[in-house]
Formats: C-alpha cells, structure tokens, sequence
C-alpha cells in the first residue's frame, strides 16, 4: 500500500481535535494524577519512530540518487566500448544509445513504470544488434568479453531502479505513525492544566508533526509530493550530450 504525502494533511484536525477531547477529559478528571513516566515514554516512543521512519526514507532517497548516478555511469561504459564493433555498425547504434539516453529521461516526474515500452524496446533492439555485430569477423576480439556485459550492466540497472522505487517500509509502520500521532495529541491535551484553552500550543505542536509526517512520505514517495528528483536527469543529459 502507497501512501500519498497529502494524507499527512488529515492529521492537522484529527489531532487538534484529539487535544480537544484530551483536555476535556482532564477537566472530567481534574483529581486525577498525571504519570509522568507514562507520558515520557509515549512520547520518547513517538519521537523514536518519526526519528527513524525519517531516517529510512532519506536513505532510500539517497539510494535513488546513486542508483541514477550508477545507471548513467552503465550507459557511458557500454557507448565507449561500441568503439570495439565494426566501423559500419558504430553509427546506427550510437543513435540507438542518444535515443535509449532520451527514454530514461523524466522518470521522476509522475507516478509510472520506471521502464517505460520504449525502453524496453530499445533495450531489445540494442541487444539483438549489438550481439550480431560482435560476432561478425572485423569486430575486435573482445567486443563479445567487454561490450555485452556493458550492456547488460546497463539493462539490469533499470530493474534495480525500479525494485529500488517498489521498496518501502511496511504499510503498519506508517499507520502506526498516524496512530501515534494522534495518541500523542490526545495525550498531550491531557496533560494540560485546567483553565482558559490556548489554540496557539495546540496548532503549532498539530502543524509541527504533520508537517514532519509530510515531508517522511514526502521523501518516501518522491513521485507523488512535492520532490520530484527532476534536477537528477542533468547528468543523464549531459551523457547524451557527450555522444557523438
């Protein structure tokens, strides 16, 4: 199960609410007394959990970012080495990697397929000439040792992009995050000494924390918030750019 960055949003007025309810039913059990240690773990708990949740999903971020650094690295490898194939049968694959170069461009801009048909066409075509030119008498010796394992670097990269994007924590760990969220507030309300209410408190602590669960899901999801990784095909472009 995905989540989508705006569900953070619906944490604003549950949580205000729940500190609502919380400091009511402080007021029904003004007698009551407040455990200290109780509170301190539930909120120690808490701020474990959003803590490592933010920590995970800047991990995977960075993991996405090497991963295209890796893929663009592939590519150039395997484009240098076309060098090693029959004169005749450089040109008309150099326009196969500029155009297979242009296919893996934009891949962060929606929600999709990180392999797009077009890719895999190009992976197929590329392949299919690739193995028949390095098998033909005036191809160098080691374009078959050299060449085709470029290229299958290069096409095995696009599936680890993809499994990289399909990775995410276990749906529980967000829920239990919009669980503890709201126990937290509710808590908190309780905690709040009888008398005139202070909307200021309540609306920073409920905008800080979803504002902090936004931007988890937001790094977590880059395709579907604000983050788009867009900057990222610079370094694609540049490559295609250097074909020549």
């Amino acid at each position: 199960m995905n989540f989508h960055p705006n569900s953070a949003f619906l944490l604003l007025p549950a949580m205000i609410l729940l500190l609502e309810v919380g400091r009511r039913l402080r007021r029904q059990h003004a007698e009551a007394i407040v455990s200290s240690a109780i509170e301190g773990a539930i909120f120690g708990l808490f701020g474990l959990l959003l803590a490592f949740t933010f920590s995970g999903a800047i991990s995977r971020f960075d993991a996405h970012r090497q991963l295209l650094t890796q893929e663009s690295n592939d590519i150039g490898t395997a484009y240098l080495r076309l060098d090693l194939l029959p004169p005749q049968a450089q040109p008309e694959l150099r326009q196969l990697f500029r155009d297979y170069t242009t296919s893996r461009l934009h891949m962060y801009d929606k929600v999709g397929a990180e392999i797009s048909p077009e890719t895999a066409r190009l992976q197929r075509e590329i392949w299919q000439r690739t193995t028949a030119a390095a098998a033909s008498q005036s191809a160098s010796p080691d374009a078959a040792k050299l060449l085709l394992p470029a290229i299958n670097d290069m096409i095995d990269i696009t599936s680890t992009r993809q499994n990289a994007f399909n990775m995410h924590p276990p749906s529980v760990v967000f829920w239990l995050l919009f669980v503890f969220s709201g126990g937290a507030a509710l808590m908190a309300g309780y905690s709040m000494k009888p008398g005139p209410r202070d909307w200021v408190y309540s609306i920073a602590l409920a905008l800080a924390v979803t504002l902090t669960v936004y931007t988890i899901l937001d790094v977590e999801y880059p395709r579907r918030g604000l983050i788009r990784l867009r900057g990222l095909d610079q370094t694609l472009l540049s490559l295609r750019d250097s074909m020549k």
